[in-house]
């Protein structure tokens, strides 16, 4: 089997643990009180991390994902996603750090790794909105400028 084909069955496995993942995450959410809206947000959010970018050049399992984060908010997200904008990228840092709550109390990762996470968020995120202004800005014509280069 070639590096390409495990590749896509490697993904394909993950596929399946996600889809199982982000069921008993909708219902930790529920058990919250969350609204069925709300819910749906985070669900989104999540399902478009752990099955679109978390498996776009490698196939990272949701686990490992907690470590990826600064990458996908202050970059990937920005370039890739049409509807990125400054608030929804506060709205996936906000569903990612639930989702790693709940990781975390199911066991998936150590309480260190979330901890870093949160703290992540917190000392990253104006940076990540400074980013997506620069992106957004039309003034801007170097990408490198874009991205602190």
């Amino acid at each position: 089997m070639d590096s390409y084909e495990q590749y896509e069955k490697d993904c394909e496995r993950i596929r399946g643990d996600n889809e199982k993942i982000l069921n008993e995450f909708e219902k930790w959410l529920s058990d919250k009180k969350l609204s069925p809206k709300t819910i749906a947000n985070h669900r989104n959010n999540v399902d478009f991390y752990i099955n679109t970018f978390l498996l776009h050049e490698e196939a990272i399992d949701a686990s490992e994902g907690v470590y990826e984060i600064d990458y996908f908010l202050g970059f990937w997200f920005i370039k890739k996603a049409m509807w990125a904008s400054k608030s929804s990228i506060k709205s996936n840092a906000t569903s990612i750090k639930k989702f790693y709550e709940f990781m975390l109390e199911k066991g998936n990762i150590d309480e260190e790794d979330y901890i870093d996470l949160k703290e992540e968020i917190k000392n990253k995120m104006q940076d990540w909105l400074d980013t997506m202004d620069r992106y957004d800005d039309p003034e801007i014509e170097d990408m490198e400028e874009v991205w602190g280069l």
